[in-house]
């Protein structure tokens, strides 16, 4: 049984993991494994990657010492449920992050939608991309680097490892850890069933809300209050006399 008193749906045993040594990027090697026709709940993990990539294709620092995944999905849930995925799979890397924190160690956060923040600095890289395979179906790849032993020098947000903090794991240590917490959490998010719940445990670990923001969108930079996330994950944000904005895509900027 779940914490939510019903039966698992997904269980551990359900995913299989490749570890792989040096690859152009673990999203890449899941796409090619969806087009040869793999049935999904396939996690990648690589020990380098050479063309590693974040959000809007900017390039991803990928030295060995972190952890480069991905996990691939095959028709993961019906289309207009995708949107909150991307927080459930926060979720989970903010409960691996947590567990491995030291006593007294910074706080772990999200900000929205799927940054994970120790200290208000970025320490994981979440990117999901899709593609439409044969017969139709929709293969689904969730990247996800976690700073263990490194991280970039120039970002545009400040930036935090692992061992910056003071904790001490290898990325297969780690690993195991996202492994299982993901599990947990595909099941509560149930193909897009269990938003409520997502959505709930979503706004009890986010940082900022409250606090003043600004978003920068593909066009234009909109500031406001961070009000939250609304029933479906989209950015609530406040502009006073403009009234309320929601905001579905965007990066977002503390102050």
């Amino acid at each position: 049984m779940t914490s939510l008193g019903r039966p698992r749906r997904i269980s551990l045993d359900d995913f299989r993991h490749e570890a792989l040594d040096e690859v152009s990027s673990t999203n890449t090697e899941a796409f090619a494994r969806a087009r040869a026709g793999d049935s999904g709940f396939l996690w990648l993990t690589a020990e380098r990657q050479t063309g590693g990539r974040g959000r809007r294709g900017r390039p991803w620092v990928s030295e060995r010492g972190n952890l480069y995944s991905s996990l691939l999905l095959i028709d993961p849930a019906p289309s207009e449920q995708l949107g909150s995925l991307p927080l459930a799979v926060a979720l989970a890397v903010h409960a691996a992050v947590q567990s491995v924190m030291p006593p007294g160690g910074e706080p772990v956060d999200i900000k929205w939608p799927n940054d994970v923040l120790i200290g208000r600095k970025k320490t994981s890289g979440i990117l999901l991309e899709a593609e439409r395979v044969a017969e139709g179906r929709m293969a689904l790849a969730i990247g996800i680097g976690i700073n263990i032993a490194h991280r970039p020098d120039l970002t545009l947000y400040p930036v935090t490892s692992l061992a910056d903090q003071g904790v001490s794991i290898s990325p297969p240590e780690f690993f195991a850890r996202l492994f299982v917490e993901m599990a947990d959490v595909l099941d509560v998010w149930d193909e897009g069933r269990g938003i409520a719940e997502i959505v709930r445990r979503w706004r009890a670990a986010a940082c900022g809300i409250g606090e003043k923001i600004t978003v920068n969108l593909p066009d234009r930079s909109i500031s406001g209050i961070f009000s939250g996330i609304d029933d479906k994950g989209i950015l609530l944000l406040d502009r006073g006399p403009d009234g309320m904005m929601s905001v579905a895509a965007g990066d977002v900027f503390f102050g």
